[in-house]
């Protein structure tokens, strides 16, 4: 009789929590800071890092990344956990810091980001559906913006808004293409200005990225005034501060700025805060977050979306550069299956050993060995996701090139084991954590738009060139006479490759990438540039994942995972 393998639903649900009071009591969280959310999940007032932890020192900070994603899975969040469980494990006052999961992809195909099997975060039900709120109020807040913007011009446009140039979308936390193009204010004078529009995922909407990177409500406030929302008539940005807009949606983000701490299923506390998009924006966890916990904690662990060359490279360019945050060290978490899906193998025979499909998939991961160790000068292990199907002769393929590059490769089996999974990575990570991080950015902020892009397309990507259409160069122009030059760049671009184009998988060359587009984020202080198709607001697959949800009369919750 074969063994019955608990989902990560039902290992969660029958999981002993521990009262969240009683994990903010152990890392020395006074209570006048801890506003529960029921039992077991509460915020932690932001006002406590500025009174009390400020003179604190900084712990050891982990970033965990990975290869780009395959539909085999990589488990960088599972890692996460993993690692932070097996670092307390040791005796470690260890922290995490993660995204909140949006719920388009929750009820979509990649599911939620609470991690899996024996590494999970709970109460993973709530973490994955609305838990606290804070993605209603950024959506909320997002869409007091757009109701302003477009009243202002009903009421006159005393600020001549050009109507064919508004930028500002609204918001909605769900993948629904329907909203991707709309015709709104229609009915007549009384029902507002006809003009096309169109909503974002809220994951993408620039308020996400303001939240996440804010410092306090009141960096949060200045923040939100620099959003441009539209031009007027003679080429002007128009901002919400020029709305009023600002104050009310501070207002309405004045509770959802403050950090979500839970734990895992060891009790190791967990902030999880935000959720930028990392193939549209710089995909990590708030600021606010993130210094908490390394406030608190001696170690702290923390991700960045999707690879190396998305996620990692945004932490680093444009998270570390605005806060004076530095790795150091960094996890690279891939599969064997991963890895030969990359050398080309069919999704149905991963299981199978195939040296030659994973000696062609390896150099993706190289790849994203050599931008984190090469290009940003840091030091890294790579753990293996470690599944049953997986052979000695391939885990050992990987750990020899790998050596060669100079870095060690963990077996992690967290999802199986739990923190006890997570020993040998840990260990290496207590290694790694003994020097002091000598860090390097991807580039200079003084470069120009196109030579920034260039270097991380170059650096990143192995990409031979840049080539920019006529309207990203159009663009181009006006932020330089805009003075919006010297900002960061944010790279919108496919997860799944290296290129811009989804397709072409491994480690390609003799490749240029396209710059399509370009949109300011002032308020977050980056420039977005769009590559290939990558759209604000997905859909929904063929087969969702929520028709698999369901909820009995006790208000069980089953199919989630």
């Amino acid at each position: 009789m074969s063994k019955k393998f608990l989902s990560d639903i039902e290992i969660a649900q029958q999981a002993r929590m521990e009262v969240i009071n009683n994990v903010c009591d152990k890392f020395g969280v006074p209570s006048q800071y801890v506003e529960n959310y029921g039992k077991y999940k509460a915020k932690i007032d932001f006002k406590y890092l500025q009174n009390e932890l400020k003179n604190e020192e900084d712990s050891k900070l982990i970033l965990v990344t990975a290869i780009n994603p395959t539909p085999a899975g990589e488990g960088k969040t599972t890692t996460t956990i993993g690692l932070g469980d097996a670092l307390s494990k040791l005796g470690k006052k260890a922290a995490i810091a993660l995204r909140e999961p949006s719920l388009g992809p929750v009820f979509g195909v990649k599911g939620g980001a609470a991690g899996g099997g024996y590494a999970q975060v709970i109460p993973m039900e709530d973490i994955n559906l609305h838990f606290t709120g804070d993605f209603h109020a950024i959506g909320a807040a997002n869409n007091l913006l757009a109701a302003m913007l477009d009243n202002h011009i009903h009421q006159g446009n005393k600020l001549n808004i050009d109507t064919r140039k508004i930028v500002w979308r609204r918001a909605v936390d769900m993948n629904d293409r329907q909203l991707r193009n709309v015709i709104d204010g229609l009915g007549g004078k009384a029902n507002g200005v006809p003009r096309e529009d169109g909503f974002d995922i809220t994951v993408a909407s620039e308020v996400m990225a303001i939240f996440c990177l804010s410092n306090d409500i009141l960096d949060l406030k200045d923040r939100l005034s620099k959003i441009v929302v539209a031009y007027n008539r003679d080429g002007e940005p128009v901002t919400a501060g020029q709305l009023n807009a600002h104050g009310a949606m501070a207002a309405l983000l004045k509770e959802a700025i403050k950090p979500n701490i839970v734990q895992t299923l060891e009790g190791t506390p967990a902030f999880i805060h935000g959720g930028p998009f990392a193939n549209i924006a710089h995909g990590c966890n708030s600021v606010i977050a993130t210094k908490m916990a390394s406030k608190i904690a001696d170690y702290t662990i923390t991700e960045a979306g999707f690879g190396a060359d998305l996620g990692a490279e945004k932490f680093i360019d444009i998270k570390c550069r605005m806060t004076g945050l530095k790795p150091d060290a960094v996890v690279i978490v891939a599969t064997v299956k991963a890895l030969k899906y990359n050398g080309g193998v069919s999704k149905s025979d991963l299981g199978e050993e195939n040296i030659n499909a994973l000696d062609k998939g390896l150099p993706n991961l190289l790849k994203h060995v050599e931008n984190i160790t090469q290009v940003f000068k840091l030091p890294a292990v790579v753990a293996i996701n470690k599944f049953p199907t997986d052979t000695d002769a391939e885990l050992n393929l990987i750990k020899s090139k790998c050596e060669e590059l100079g870095v060690n490769v963990s077996i992690s089996e967290v999802w199986a084991k739990g923190g006890e999974g997570g020993i040998d990575l840990a260990n290496e990570i207590l290694k790694l954590t003994e020097n002091k991080s000598n860090m390097e950015y991807a580039y200079d902020l003084k470069l120009s738009i196109k030579d920034k892009i260039k270097s991380i397309a170059n650096k990143l990507y192995g990409a031979d060139d840049v080539e920019f259409t006529s309207k990203a160069n159009k663009e181009i122009a006006n932020f330089e006479k805009l003075g919006f030059d010297k900002l960061p760049i944010c790279m919108a671009k496919n997860q799944y490759s290296l290129t811009d184009d989804a397709k072409v998988l491994g480690r390609p060359t003799g490749f240029n990438i396209t710059i399509r587009d370009l949109t300011i984020s002032a308020g977050a202080g980056f420039i977005v540039a769009l590559t290939g198709d990558v759209m604000k607001m997905p859909g929904l697959p063929k087969v969702p994942a929520a028709e698999k949800i369901d909820v009995d009369v006790d208000g069980k919750i089953t199919g989630l995972f």
